[in-house]
């Protein structure tokens, strides 16, 4: 399945860093999209989503940032959408508007 990532991020120290680590985890920025990023996947949803998260946190504290909306879309499943700050370190979801 088709992964897509995009995100924003404030405060980004080193964003050579940030992408360097994208890359070796899977990810390829698409093309003339700053912060957005494919890849694919052969595991199940859940486990694509869990290491989407991880390998994006582990990409943030290397380059190291102030906060961090991410939202991504796994095949043809519903976009999910993060938000991350420093202090927190820890992905918390953004809910759909009902």
């Amino acid at each position: 399945m088709e992964v897509l990532l995009i995100v924003t991020v404030e405060g980004l120290g080193d964003k050579e860093v940030f992408e360097k680590h994208l890359k070796k985890e899977g990810f390829e920025q698409v093309e003339d999209e700053p912060f957005a990023y494919h890849g694919e996947t052969t595991t199940s949803l859940l486990n694509t989503e869990t290491f989407i998260l991880h390998v994006l946190k582990e990409a943030l504290n290397k380059a190291d940032f102030f906060t961090c909306k991410a939202i991504f879309q796994v095949g043809e499943n519903p976009i999910k959408a993060y938000f991350i700050d420093k202090e927190a370190k820890e992905f918390t979801r953004i809910k759909d508007p009902d």
